[in-house]
């Protein structure tokens, strides 16, 4: 078994360096990919320059008010799987959808766009010989 905590971005070295070592530390979210000009936005290769083994992709926030699709999130993760890094993966319905009997539907959808993407990665990359994801609902 393995413990994760996520603090804020701006807590993850101190939080990493209090905490037992038993005990890891998992970032918030991260980039879609490598580089560029993202203000604000933290990459996959700042995590594991950091050593920051894990990362939370997909919060129902960002799907909502951010409006990340399926797809847009399975690329996040694949970029992540492939810097090494290990995902916790959120899906989930929304109220609305729920009320309206098609949790099964949506969270399958997500979790087809995640699934995709990682196979593709782990086929093109031996960096994903050791990748993790968890879903989390």
């Amino acid at each position: 078994m393995e413990v994760v905590v996520s603090p804020p971005f701006v807590f993850l070295t101190s939080a990493k360096s209090e905490l037992r070592p038993e005990i890891q530390v998992a970032a918030q979210n991260c980039w879609v990919k490598k580089g560029g000009a993202f203000t604000g936005e933290v990459s996959a290769e700042m995590l594991a320059n950091l050593g920051v083994p894990w990362v939370i992709l997909r919060h129902s926030e960002r799907r909502s008010l951010l409006n990340e699709t399926n797809e847009f999130v399975g690329d996040k993760v694949a970029y992540a799987l492939s810097q090494g890094l290990k995902v916790i993966a959120c899906v989930g319905e929304t109220l609305e959808q729920r009320e309206a009997g098609t949790t099964m539907e949506v969270v399958a959808a997500q979790t087809k766009a995640i699934a995709g993407n990682y196979f593709k990665t782990k086929l093109a990359s031996t960096v994903c010989q050791k990748s993790k994801i968890l879903f989390y609902l």
